[in-house]
Formats: structure tokens, sequence, C-alpha cells
């Protein structure tokens, strides 16, 4: 089934400062884009501030239909009527804060795939080689990013019992958030390259930082050099 939380739950999750017109709005999707929006009635726009701020674009949501809305910053209510808002220091922590409880939710094993290079090709090449074996869920395309791994989580549903997501980092700091959103059972680390080089100290500052993923798992496959 599609996830079918209420927004006063989400909110009660977040625990933050909410305004909600409409409690028992049930949220299916989570979106940060408001040109692609799903049942935009049952969906929570995140205003996310990376490279553009994301409350630029809550009017657009909000004309295509979406009532629903995780801010930093409390637009004029007036502008938005029947809205829902909640309010939070940090919008992207937000949307991975609801990412992580919605994970813990499910007793599924999960394998965490990082390293360089060549993740999106190991997680496929998993999936073809046990997805008859299993109900998998995985990252789509090559969604392994602070953004991409939350949005990843959300597609998982009752019936998987096994879960492939990739943790891409491009500087220090930056894998302990991953590890705790995927927290895997089994590790894949594909290769240290030079990729992102510019974001670490070192080749060995990267692989510290990349094998923070691993911290819990019961075992890593990786290359033996």
């Amino acid at each position: 089934m599609i996830p079918n939380l209420e927004i006063q739950n989400i909110a009660d999750i977040l625990g933050n400062q909410s305004f909600l017109s409409y409690k028992q709005v049930l949220i299916k999707h989570l979106s940060i884009d408001s040109r692609k929006l799903i049942e935009p009635s049952n969906t929570l726009f995140f205003a996310l501030q990376s490279y553009r701020d994301g409350h630029q674009f809550i009017a657009d949501a909000y004309q295509k239909g979406a009532r629903n809305f995780v801010v930093s910053d409390l637009p004029q209510s007036s502008n938005y009527p029947n809205a829902n808002w909640i309010v939070v220091p940090d919008t992207l922590k937000a949307l991975q804060k609801l990412a992580s409880w919605y994970r813990h939710q499910f007793n599924l094993t999960v394998i965490g795939i990082t390293g360089s290079n060549g993740k999106t090709v190991v997680k496929e090449w998993l999936y073809q080689l046990i997805g008859s074996d299993y109900h998998i869920v995985r990252s789509p395309k090559s969604y392994n990013s602070q953004i991409g791994v939350p949005l990843s989580l959300w597609q998982i549903r009752s019936w998987h019992n096994l879960g492939i997501f990739e943790a891409g980092i491009s500087k220090t700091d930056e894998m302990e958030a991953l590890a705790a959103l995927i927290d895997p059972k089994i590790g894949v680390l594909t290769n240290i390259g030079e990729a992102h080089n510019e974001g670490f100290e070192s080749k060995w500052a990267k692989l510290d930082e990349k094998i923070k993923l691993f911290k819990h798992t019961e075992f890593v496959v990786c290359p033996y050099e």
C-alpha cells in the first residue's frame, strides 16, 4: 500500500510548530519539485533550500493543488487558504527525519552501496541477479544524495523484504546522515577512485568517510587491494 499518514501524525513525528487547517489529510507522496506532483492534495511539499530556495515554488505547487507544506519560513497564510503548514528550522533535515522514521517501520534486510563509482551499476546487477527471489525496493536511478536517499526510502512498502540503496557523498560529514537513514545490514563498497577528490583531504579521508555507512552492518563486500 502507498503510505497513508495523516498530516497531524507527520507534524508529531517532526516535532515542530504546525498550522493545520485539516489535520486528517492523508499524505501519500513527498515532493521537492512543484513541476512533478502526483495526487497534489495528498502530497507533502518540502521547500528545500539548496541550489534554489524551494519557498519560491510554493505558489506554483499550491496552484497545482498542493495543500501540505514543510517550510522554514512561513508564508502569508491569507495567500494560501486551507493549506497545512509544518514549520521547521531545516527542511532537508525534516525530510530526512521523516524518511528515517518511515524506513524503520519496516523489518526488511537492507543492502547499502557506496563508493566513488559504479554504485548504480552494482545496484542494478544485484536487482537482476536476485530479483526473482526477493521483493526488492531499490533507489530509483542514481538517487543517492542527501535528498535522493530519503525520497528512495519512501518507496518501501509492506511486501518488500529486501532493500538496495545507494549512498553518495562529495565531502566530509555527509555519510553519517545517510547511514542513519539507510541503516544497512549488508554493505557493498565498489571502489575508491578519483571522483569528488576535491571534497576530501586525501584518498584515505574519503575512505574513512564512506565506510561510516557500514558502522552497524553485519558484513561488507569490498574490493581487495
